[in-house]
């Protein structure tokens, strides 16, 4: 399951895998900024999203695998343990919301790169 996540997560637009804090946690960038921290141990996944508050708030109220985030601005990241039965297209929705929020906070410079460069590698 976690190299589905990141599969997924590395689908996104110009997203590039870092590792800034060792080998541990797995982290998931566009334009620079973070939108995604994945780490596995004992084939337990925990992956960090950036969210809305408001949004963040309802999930953990919805669903108790969603934490607020582990070693994050608990208002706006949740860290979510993902078992085989936490349905992946829930997590694939909150990953698309962390990226969208991620790439709406760089500056329009960067996203108006990003985005002619991938109308470039359509050519």
């Amino acid at each position: 399951m976690y190299e589905q996540i990141v599969t997924y997560g590395l689908s996104k637009k110009e997203a590039i895998e870092d590792y800034p804090f060792g080998p541990e946690p797995l982290v998931l960038k566009v334009g620079g900024k973070v939108f995604a921290l994945l780490r596995q141990a004992n084939g337990i996944c925990q992956v960090s999203l950036k969210c809305d508050p408001v949004i963040a708030e309802n999930l953990r109220e919805q669903n108790k695998a969603i934490k607020p985030g582990y070693h994050l601005n608990k208002k706006h990241w949740n860290t979510v343990t993902v078992d085989p039965t936490f349905p992946l297209e829930d997590l694939y929705s909150m990953i698309d919301h962390s990226y969208e929020l991620v790439f709406k906070s760089l500056t329009k410079a960067q996203r108006e790169a990003i985005t002619m460069r991938i109308r470039a590698a359509d050519l």
